[in-house]
């Protein structure tokens, strides 16, 4: 975790996983650096929204793999976040209590983002969770969770840097400098 920059009530904090999604961001929003998967993302913003001061709103920028055709090299807003990784009909089965349920952000169309810790680069992994989502990510849901929780609004902006299958690793190595000058951009345009 490394916050870059001071949070304040007048202005929006940036919220990425990893330097290298950060690296075009300049210094006019303070930038929360989480480190991926969701229990990294969870910790960083739940440390940072309890030493008191209160973001206007918490937007959550970041790479993320496109499980349909279509949606490579395009910046999306997240109309809706789920978790991948979580057995909630078994747990509801167990308990009779649901858990990780669906979390919709705002209204309007947009793509359904699925998160979990796990980078999907499997062609098998990629079409079953294609069944529910369009994107997929390591952190989304837990940035979404921590804000709602805390009473902050938020968005999730994702750039597709890969196609989750078959060579997503190296395609997001390849290409996440470019997708970090394209979020840059789109700070510059929705936030300035």
């Amino acid at each position: 975790m490394h916050l870059i920059g001071t949070v304040s009530p007048d202005r929006p904090l940036l919220v990425v996983a990893v330097r290298e999604e950060a690296a075009h961001l300049d210094d006019r929003l303070p930038v929360l650096l989480t480190g991926m998967g969701k229990i990294n993302a969870t910790a960083a913003l739940a440390t940072v929204l309890a030493q008191g001061v209160r973001p206007s709103e918490v937007v959550n920028l970041g790479t993320a793999g496109a499980l349909r055709p279509g949606l490579a090299g395009e910046t999306h807003r997240i109309a809706q976040v789920i978790q991948h990784d979580i057995d909630t009909p078994v747990l509801r089965e167990l308990t009779g209590r649901s858990y990780g349920a669906p979390i919709v952000l705002g209204e309007g169309p947009g793509p359904v983002l699925a998160t979990g810790d796990l980078f999907v680069s499997d062609p098998a992994a990629r079409e079953r969770l294609a069944q529910t989502a369009d994107l997929v990510d390591m952190e989304g849901y837990a940035i979404a969770t921590v804000a709602g929780r805390a009473g902050v609004p938020v968005r999730l902006v994702k750039h597709v840097s890969d196609e989750a299958g078959e060579g997503a690793a190296r395609s997001w190595r390849d290409s996440v400098d470019d997708c970090a000058k394209i979020l840059a951009a789109w700070v510059d345009e929705h936030l300035a």
